[in-house]
């Protein structure tokens, strides 16, 4: 399978211009097709779903950007969205990803509530471009198509969007989202927020945790953003929906 430009919805693919003449383009597809033709039962996310993030956040609806590193690499969770997985996984399952987990935390530390399963899905179609910077992986070996050349088309896009849309957000957690600040910098008018990654031990290391010690408090990204966005005339990101909300918003805070 050799995967072409009209696999990525038009809109940005005019945000990338001239990158499909590449041959950055052209050695991500032979690279591709080279796994997929080897492991093609090993391969996730799907091939159809390589793209979700870029299908269901068109360009002109983009507000905020949350940058993960590659799909998970367990059976079952990878859907094409950084950081999301299938609602029906339930959240005190040792299936549930730690840096999921976490980031339910941090929701419910700022007051939004708890998020009932993990397909952010909704956050996507309300502007949310959930992105990761490779967008497949092996099963069973995390990083495993980092360097397939997902890096070239990715690194496109963030610098396209950057220069191209202002009023944007950025939440880049943990030292590989923060390699992309480079990129992202040269933007006008963007909200750059950093802090650890939200997974295993890491989410409270670094001067700039994602949770502080004891989980007691969190970053904040979730209220900044919202901030921002109000500031900027755009409507904010219901992070939770009142239907999902459970009677206390601490309720489960710590499965």
């Amino acid at each position: 399978m050799l995967i072409s430009p009209e696999d990525i919805p038009q809109d940005w693919r005019a945000l990338l211009g001239d990158y499909f003449s590449s041959p950055e383009w052209f050695d991500l597809q032979t690279g591709l097709q080279s796994e997929l033709k080897a492991h093609p039962e090993l391969i996730r996310p799907e091939p159809k779903n390589f793209f979700s993030a870029l299908r269901l956040t068109p360009v002109d609806q983009v507000k905020v950007i949350i940058l993960g590193q590659d799909p998970y690499h367990s059976p079952g969770l990878a859907q094409g969205l950084a950081f999301s997985i299938p609602a029906d996984i339930p959240t005190n399952s040792r299936e549930f990803p730690s840096s999921l987990r976490n980031i339910r935390k941090a929701l419910a530390l700022e007051g939004f509530g708890n998020l009932p399963h993990g397909n952010l899905q909704d956050w996507a179609t309300q502007g949310v471009l959930l992105l990761n910077t490779a967008l497949s992986v092996k099963l069973g070996e995390a990083g495993s198509h980092t360097n397939l050349g997902w890096g070239s088309l990715v690194n496109a896009l963030i610098r396209s969007l950057a220069n191209q849309r202002t009023g944007l957000v950025w939440m880049l957690w943990g030292g590989h989202a923060q390699s992309k600040l480079s990129l992202i910098e040269p933007g006008r008018d963007q909200l750059i927020l950093c802090a650890s990654h939200p997974s295993g031990l890491g989410v409270y290391k670094t001067d700039r945790p994602f949770l502080k010690p004891g989980g007691q408090a969190s970053c904040g990204h979730f209220t900044k953003a919202n901030q921002w966005l109000d500031s900027h005339q755009q409507s904010s990101i219901v992070w939770v929906r009142e239907d999902q909300k459970p009677a206390g918003t601490q309720e489960g805070l710590f499965e």
